[in-house]
């Protein structure tokens, strides 16, 4: 494990248990998150600049070609419940998930309790990567961030 993996480790599992906020925005950190904050707050724990959307951070890093091929710090983007689309990502992408060895995950995950206005419950957990995958279905596309320092 690199240094900065374990950074983004340590940084990751100290925000276990901080609650779900739809919308979360920064003046809400370290208190509450939501999926794309939790990863864009970890990643900046090393200095690397994410954009707060996951369909916008969907875009940054390297591709990972196979899921067999995931090392610590690489995110996974899902098409979750309720997708955003582009013209890249068709499909659509509505959640991301950092991975943190061993077949498991980190982030910020919610259920949906009321539409209008929204509200949710949940909050940072470690989860096994297949049980997210296939609760949040289909698997949209995976990066690997920390490629962004070696630039």
């Amino acid at each position: 494990m690199t240094e900065e993996q374990k950074k983004l480790l340590d940084t990751a599992t100290q925000c276990i248990g901080a609650p779900y906020k739809y919308g979360a925005t920064k003046s809400d950190i370290p208190n509450a998150f939501d999926c794309s904050l939790f990863v864009q707050y970890v990643f900046g724990s090393l200095n690397i600049e994410l954009p707060r959307s996951t369909i916008e951070q969907a875009e940054i890093g390297t591709l990972v070609s196979d899921i067999s091929q995931l090392e610590i710090g690489d995110l996974i983007f899902v098409h979750g419940t309720r997708g955003h689309y582009n013209a890249k990502f068709p499909e659509g992408i509505g959640h991301v998930v950092m991975y943190i060895g061993d077949g498991k995950v980190i982030h910020a995950g919610s259920r949906r309790v009321q539409e209008n206005p929204v509200v949710e419950e949940g909050g940072v957990e470690v989860r096994e990567l297949n049980d997210v995958i296939e609760k949040t279905k289909p698997l949209v596309r995976i990066t690997r961030p920390l490629e962004l320092q070696k630039q």
